[in-house]
């Protein structure tokens, strides 16, 4: 919810300078195009390269498993999500377990 929001509130700013620019404001033009691009940017970005998936558990001790849980859009896997409590660094890991198939309807 709070990245939709943020997305509008950049797209909505990169407008507004859009506006400003049509209307001889330069400076703040400028200004609301720039920060409201960085905004949209970061989002995507955020949403599409951020979460690096892995394939095997985390290394090393102190890793707990968390009930957080989701199925990875583009390969279509179940992801966990571990957490290092004392850093509160997190690893997405994908699930080895298949589940079960689905029955085939005649």
């Amino acid at each position: 919810m709070l990245r939709n929001i943020v997305l509008v509130l950049g797209g909505a700013m990169f407008a507004s300078g859009a506006m400003a620019l049509w209307s001889g404001n330069y400076i703040a033009a400028a200004l609301l195009m720039v920060w409201g691009a960085m905004f949209v940017f970061g989002i995507i970005y955020e949403r599409y390269a951020y979460k690096n998936i892995l394939d095997h558990l985390p290394p090393g001790k102190g890793w707990s498993r968390t009930t957080e849980r989701f199925m990875d859009p583009k390969t279509r896997r179940i992801i966990t999500v571990y957490v290092k409590p004392i850093t509160g660094e997190r690893a997405y890991v994908a699930e080895t377990l298949t589940s079960p198939a689905a029955p085939v309807e005649e």
